[in-house]
């Protein structure tokens, strides 16, 4: 199969440096924390339109655009300013600020010409950079944005490594460009050679009409890597729309040669609402053309995109535009608030590298649960302490090893909090799960007293099918080193009846944990001599000990193809342990009556006759 397929030798070295590029983009984030960049307070649109002269400085009298005169609605003279020479001093200020970036190396002083406006003569600014100040709530979003986006950016490297194609190749070069990691690092060393900083911003604008592009072959191809019939055409389509956003990108570039191109910035990212609304519609309309278990997947896809997609939209959109600022007259949103948007969209992208990556999927609802949980408990304690944080460090002035054991010791009690508020939320509302479990917490007390095999197994097969609406469900008892099939659903005459001691299915056996079958043999599942699709077995369940293993089950997902979770698999576990105790019990019953008949035989042929 095509999913199968790792890269080329030539892919996999483009992987490499597309990979490298990626991370070096984001990953120097993290010296922001320890050596915060500096910023000349000024925010200014596409047209050179001022509309925030604070920055991230705490008051407007902090900032350098404010003291050296700048105020809102003053607009920068982008003819006087353009590109042209590239090595000059105005070209590489008007660089630092295109883009929506407002961060520059502390100490950078800039040249900013202001048009004539009416009653005021135009005149030359220039303005020396101040280190912004310390926030440690906006430091600890940076650590968490910095932390998923190599995560989601390693996750699509690993999909395209594994198994490349269009699909996987589409949704990397997209994660390359809308990943939860920030650059103003990266930015702010370029911004020191201006030739390097205008060839960057070339490259970022491809990236990202490749990333746009990218989305919608993978929208038309996940999870399975193939276009369906009516579909065809839109994928032909796509070199077409291709060139379209990059007309637009690169429009939206005018403003660092003397345009006004405001309105082509705003355009390409409202280019991006509807490309990800367009996704969005694809997976859709093709989730019904699926089977069963890639229908489960793309459910996956599609709610990472549903939710994703517009959170880094909205936080790119207050950052890049004046668009909030004209539609709320607010300025930019909080810098803390747009890096948790690119975090939310981050843990989203992470959850479309699991469904391409694994071939069976749990209920999306699970996660989606969990990860909500998880954003409740966060949001307690970041509203908390947005304010009360920085009057903290103000009067007690802790070192920063202190605030890192006071951050550390705060994500171990998130973490058990989640832990224990998620198994209460899953307990109140997956009601069907725990009237299985209480079925099978039942079944496991008549596996224990029966001294029936026949019995013991059909409770093992039958009863967690149904319990669990799993497609399949097969036995497999040890005899003489052999395990063969005694009982099975979903099964039939093709597949294996029998499994030897060395077959790679069976090399987990004494672990005495359930196990995957891909876990020991990832090919062996699409082999004839087990069932695939909905049957393909997802778990692996010893019955035995350390050094007796008695029988073997594998279970099958769900009926609607979902994978088992956690929960069924550790009620599935238990089951095999009750088992154990009645196949030792059952094995012990039967050889005391074996011995005592032999016994009374032996008592007969020394009888005297």
């Amino acid at each position: 199969m095509s999913d199968r397929k790792g890269a080329s030798l030539v892919g996999r070295i483009v992987l490499a440096l597309l990979t490298v590029y990626a991370l070096a983009m984001i990953a120097p984030e993290m010296l922001r924390i320890v050596s915060p960049l500096g910023s000349f307070g000024l925010e200014m649109d596409g047209d050179g339109l001022i509309y925030g002269v604070r920055g991230p400085f705490d008051n407007e009298e902090d900032s350098p655009a404010w003291r050296g005169g700048l105020r809102v609605g003053d607009r920068l003279d982008l003819p006087a300013m353009r590109c042209a020479p590239i090595d000059s001093d105005a070209c590489a200020s008007l660089l630092s600020l295109w883009g929506g970036v407002t961060y520059v190396m502390p100490g950078r002083e800039a040249r900013f010409i202001v048009a004539p406006a009416p009653g005021r003569a135009g005149r030359e600014i220039r303005l020396i950079a101040e280190q912004r100040p310390a926030n440690r709530l906006l430091d600890a979003v940076v650590i968490l944005d910095t932390i998923a986006g190599i995560l989601v950016v390693l996750g699509a490297a690993w999909l395209v490594w594994t198994r490349a194609g269009p699909m996987t190749w589409g949704f990397f070069v997209y994660v390359i460009q809308f990943n939860p990691g920030q650059a103003f690092q990266f930015w702010a060393w370029l911004q020191l050679w201006p030739r390097a900083l205008l060839i960057q911003n070339v490259i970022f604008l491809v990236m990202q009409a490749a990333g746009y592009t990218g989305l919608l072959v993978f929208a038309l191809r996940a999870p399975v890597e193939r276009v369906e019939g009516r579909w065809r055409q839109i994928e032909r389509a796509l070199p077409a729309l291709a060139v379209v956003f990059l007309m637009v990108a690169l429009a939206s570039m005018g403003t660092v040669f003397g345009y006004s191109a405001e309105i082509w910035a705003r355009g390409l990212l409202f280019v991006g609402f509807a490309v990800s609304a367009g996704a969005l519609a694809i997976l859709v309309g093709r989730r019904r053309d699926l089977s069963p278990r890639d229908y489960q997947r793309i459910r996956w896809v599609i709610w990472g995109c549903l939710i994703g997609l517009p959170a880094y939209l909205v936080a790119q959109l207050s950052q890049q535009t004046s668009a909030f600022d004209a539609l709320l007259g607010g300025g930019q949103t909080p810098e803390e608030a747009a890096g948790v948007l690119f975090l939310v969209n981050g843990i989203l992208c992470l959850f479309v590298v699991e469904a391409v990556r694994r071939q069976t999927v749990v209920n999306v609802w699970i996660p989606l649960r969990r990860a909500t949980v998880f954003g409740l408990l966060l949001s307690a304690p970041v509203l908390f302490l947005h304010k009360q944080i920085e009057e903290i460090d103000h009067y007690i002035h802790m070192p920063d090893w202190a605030w890192v054991v006071i951050a550390s010791g705060l994500v171990y009690l998130i973490a058990r909090g989640h832990e224990l508020t998620t198994e209460l939320v899953d307990r109140l509302f997956d009601r069907e799960f725990i009237r299985a479990e209480r079925h099978l917490g039942a079944v496991a007390d008549t596996i224990q007293n029966s001294d029936n095999l026949d019995e013991i197994e059909r409770l093992l097969v039958l009863e967690p099918l149904r319990a669990l609406r799993l497609a399949s469900a097969a036995l497999f008892r040890e005899q003489d080193g052999v395990f063969s099939r005694c009982l099975s659903a979903g099964w039939d005459a093709n597949h294996a009846d029998t499994l030897t001691s060395n077959h790679p299915l069976l090399s987990a056996r004494f672990d005495k944990t359930p196990y995957t079958p891909d876990a020991v043999d990832p090919t062996h599942v699409c082999r004839a001599e087990l069932p695939n699709d909905l049957e393909r077995p997802v778990l692996v369940v010893p019955v035995g000990n350390a050094r007796r293993c008695w029988a073997l089950v594998l279970y099958g997902g769900h009926e609607i193809g979902t994978d088992l979770d956690s929960g069924e698999r550790r009620v599935l576990g238990s089951l095999a342990r009750d088992a154990e105790i009645a196949y030792a019990q059952v094995e012990s019953d039967t050889l005391r009556r074996r011995i005592a008949a032999l016994e009374k035989e032996l008592a007969k042929t020394l009888e005297p006759r």
